[in-house]
């Protein structure tokens, strides 16, 4: 949800800048089942340009008509959509419809807490029912001050409160610079994963070689500053030189992502774990035990890309503490 948020903001603050009014819709709340949960957002401008969507596109026309009262009128309105009379989901999806204005200030501060990884959360506020209010809104929460998403309302203890939270951006920190990297991170990035290329420095590569990357850097094994590693990245070690992944590994022993994955066989990653606990027999049992290879789930993945949506199915089940198996098998709903 990070990655969305901060791509709407700009393009909320970039359209300001050309004079042109916004509006942003909000699933702030679900009877039922819906496509997507709540939290999810779409972006409407005057200009008839959207962004983003609340559903699989069974809601969108609707939302984008009911938007233009609240362009006209910058009254914030909800909207409901019964998806039980329709060909959509089954479910009753609640969505808040305001006008947006950012301020300076507020920019400002998503771009601190973006830049910093901090987390941060918002507020909106609405009724369980169809109609516009002057007090509903939508304000977000930095270091526990409030800085509205609109030119200000008066929050009325009377309405619904839909919170929510946004972790830094994931990010991914792949080392190593051959086909398959290039393959995961562009895939990674259509995620909205924020992924960091590492690569020796005698590569002869540049950051325009890997799609989507969000930086290239080239440090000795010496250099490598591994403190942007955090508990919101995942780590993939796959640079195909045996020394060099026992090298990085060593190197990053002392990190905790919340997944770390070594490419190619069981044998190999044996090896390297034999050669890391050689050059560093304190090497914490938890560390080892922490390592996913090989890196992947296995869905008979042959080709590069095949290869990235087998790894990167792995990170998402292990941070979301998933276990894999085929939705028709899954008792109970989709997102529970």
């Amino acid at each position: 949800m990070t990655h969305e948020i901060k791509n709407l903001i700009q393009l909320i603050w970039e359209a300001q800048q050309q004079g042109v009014k916004s509006v942003l819709a909000t699933v702030v709340a679900l009877e039922g089942s819906s496509y997507r949960r709540p939290g999810v957002r779409m972006l409407i401008q005057e200009n008839g340009k959207t962004f983003g969507a609340v559903s699989g596109g069974c809601v969108e026309k609707e939302v984008q008509r009911q938007a233009q009262s609240v362009l006209e009128t910058n009254v914030p309105k909800v909207m409901t959509y019964d998806g039980r009379f329709r060909l959509g989901c089954e479910g009753i999806i609640y969505i808040l419809i305001e006008p947006v204005k950012i301020t300076q200030e507020l920019k400002t501060h998503f771009e601190t807490v973006f830049s910093k990884r901090i987390a941060f959360e918002s507020e909106s506020f609405y009724s369980m029912e169809e109609g516009t209010n002057k007090s509903y809104g939508t304000r977000f929460l930095f270091s526990g001050k409030r800085y509205s998403l609109g030119e200000g309302f008066a929050v009325s203890n009377e309405l619904e409160c839909f919170t929510q939270s946004f972790n830094p951006l994931f990010q991914l920190y792949l080392f190593g610079a051959e086909h398959d990297t290039v393959r995961l991170c562009k895939a990674a990035s259509g995620l909205g994963w924020q992924v960091t290329v590492v690569a020796a420095p005698d590569e002869a590569k540049t950051k325009a070689f890997f799609e989507g990357a969000h930086e290239l850097i080239t440090p000795t094994f010496e250099t490598l500053d591994v403190s942007p590693i955090d508990d919101q990245t995942a780590v993939m070690l796959m640079t195909h030189s045996f020394n060099k992944d026992v090298q990085y590994l060593l190197a990053l022993a002392d990190t905790q992502p919340a997944y770390f994955g070594v490419l190619g066989p069981k044998h190999r990653r044996e090896r390297v774990l034999e050669k890391a606990l050689d050059f560093n027999p304190e090497l914490s049992i938890d560390f080892l035990e922490r390592l996913h290879g090989p890196a992947g789930i296995n869905i008979g993945a042959e080709s590069a890309e095949e290869i990235a949506v087998s790894i990167l199915a792995e990170i998402l089940s292990v941070i979301r503490n998933q276990k894999p198996v085929q939705l028709k098998e899954k008792s109970g709903r989709i997102h529970d």
